[in-house]
């Protein structure tokens, strides 16, 4: 018998890729991406003709003073609770 047996190679040595690092930055930035890309989907839809951003867009052009009273009298309130 000899001392210096030989042990067979791994499966799988040398068949996976190394998974490449991603720093932090880049890990924030396709966070950020993301996010942005799920509001601005939600913005388009939510202007469709009968949705709310829709229906509050025609409000402010037909009436953009009385939308702006509207929006001061909500920013009180919501000021006020605070």
């Amino acid at each position: 018998m000899n001392d210096q047996t030989s042990q067979p190679p791994y499966v799988y040595e040398g068949l996976d890729p190394v998974p490449e690092t991603k720093s932090a930055i880049s890990d924030v930035s396709d966070a950020v991406k993301g996010a942005a890309n799920r509001v601005s989907e939600a913005i388009e839809s939510g202007r469709k003709p009968g949705m709310p951003l829709s229906i509050l867009a025609n409000v402010a052009r037909e009436a953009p003073l009385g939308a702006l009273l509207v929006a001061f009298l909500l920013g009180v309130a919501v000021a006020r609770r605070r």
